[in-house]
């Protein structure tokens, strides 16, 4: 007979949110169980966020090193990939150890259980042979995986994901990605700078099809400018594998492609049935586990990060693990808000967003003005020269007069970013907006241009 084990919470899942949740409650005096069927830290540390930065600051040195005719002198770089994959082994993730992680969790008094969780009942959750029941409660926070699309041929190959990706000693003469959304664009222009021929097929009309057209523009102008072929509104047909490369047929085209290598980057999904959240009252079938304000998904339940389905990104998942945090603690604080939700896109340029697009905005009968002012129009766009391609994009309620939405895209577009996610984070008004003091000579400043540009 199975004996449960007791516990005041356990935390399903110990990516950044849930190891933030798990080690918070900890320190707080709860008994806590984290249960990690991988490393402790989750996808971001290891397999997203930190290296695949690396790979693009080490890509964008090439691209800025490559400018340097035009505006410096003269330059010669030999790219050299090995320092790039030493760098991951050795700063990023420690040869994809967890040991200094799983560490702090103890330090911190959680108690960390290695293996596949499952709900099994209210407040309940069993890990191969045990079972453990919280007290007060299971926070889910078990995050996403890749989504593959069902091509004919696509399973039964060597496919690489973004994991294969970011652990790569060496990089393929060429490459093949299915997909151009955030993933997909950034490894994209890293392989290129690093003198992979690499090819980007999207099946819709353009790149990062949930930002505004002007990014997906961008984004497809400066990819190109890298020696990236960029194939939008087409999908993968089938997909075989010689043993030496593989060969994509597209809808509605005769010559295949063929490349080294193929990189599956179409999106992420969560697994709900294989959670066993119905075990607790929820829907398996559904995209997401829904939540309120406060997180709670069911009584004792709470839901945080990917699996919630208000985008993968780790700041959604902290901020949310704080909420939770606070909520399971119960002490006061504020609703979930996701109407200033940033997210950037780390490419060169950087193509940042908050809030709104143009589009959502009317699909929901909003009044919208908006402008868009390209960066090289500002003096300091002008004074970077070659790699000031960008914008800045705002999208206006017309009728409350506060920003909805913004992109800004540029050579530091995430950091841009903040001034207009704490702007429409707090609507502030735009006629108030009109009169600040912009820095001189400063990429923010466009802002100025496009507050007074809005029609």
């Amino acid at each position: 007979m199975r004996v449960s084990e007791q516990a005041d919470v356990v935390v399903l899942g110990l990516g950044p949110g849930g190891e933030y949740v798990a080690g918070t409650l900890a320190e707080a005096g709860l008994d806590v169980v984290g249960i990690e069927a991988e490393l402790v830290g989750g996808e971001c540390p290891y397999w997203g966020c930190v290296p695949s930065k690396m790979m693009i600051r080490a890509g964008n040195l090439l691209a800025e090193a490559g400018r340097v005719p035009s505006l410096a002198g003269e330059a010669e770089v030999t790219p050299d990939w090995g320092l790039v994959a030493g760098r991951i082994r050795g700063e990023a993730t420690d040869d994809w150890n967890d040991r200094v992680a799983a560490d702090r969790l103890a330090v911190k008094g959680g108690r960390l259980v290695r293996g596949t969780g499952r709900l099994t009942g209210p407040r309940q959750v069993t890990v191969s042979d045990r079972t453990f029941e919280a007290r007060r409660g299971v926070v889910l926070a078990t995050g996403t995986r890749p989504r593959i699309p069902p091509v004919p041929g696509l399973a039964s190959t060597p496919y690489w994901t973004n994991r294969d990706a970011i652990a790569a000693k060496e990089l393929p003469a060429s490459m093949i990605v299915l997909g151009g959304g955030a993933i997909g664009v950034e490894l994209a222009q890293v392989f290129a700078r690093f003198r992979c021929a690499v090819t980007v097929v999207e099946g819709q009309e353009r790149l990062l099809s949930q930002e505004e057209p002007e990014a997906g523009e961008l984004a497809e102008e400066v990819l190109r400018a890298d020696g990236v072929a960029v194939l939008t509104s087409v999908r993968a047909r089938q997909v075989g594998h010689d043993g030496t490369g593989f060969i994509v047929h597209l809808e509605g085209e005769e010559e295949p492609l063929r490349a080294e290598r193929l990189l599956v980057a179409t999106g992420r999904r969560a697994d709900l049935a294989e959670l066993g959240v119905d075990a607790a009252g929820l829907d398996p079938s559904a995209r997401a586990v829904r939540t309120d304000g406060q997180m709670r998904a069911e009584e004792g339940l709470w839901a945080i990060g990917d699996v919630t389905g208000h985008g993968n990104f780790t700041h959604v998942s902290m901020y949310q693990a704080e909420i939770a945090v606070r909520d399971i603690l119960g002490r006061p604080g504020p609703d979930a808000d996701y109407r200033a939700l940033p997210r950037v896109t780390f490419t060169d340029p950087e193509i940042a967003a908050v809030g709104l697009t143009e589009r959502q905005a009317c699909d929901q009968r909003l009044r919208v003005r908006t402008s868009v002012v390209p960066i090289a129009s500002s003096t300091r766009g002008w004074i970077h020269g070659r790699g000031n391609e960008g914008f800045i994009k705002l999208v206006e309620d017309a009728d409350r007069g506060v920003l909805i939405g913004a992109t800004s895209a540029g050579p530091a577009g995430g950091e841009v970013l903040y001034g207009l996610n704490v702007a429409v984070h707090a609507e502030v008004p735009v006629e108030r907006l009109r009169h600040m003091i912009y820095t001189y000579p400063t990429f923010h400043r466009t802002v100025e241009a496009a507050l007074g540009a809005l029609r």
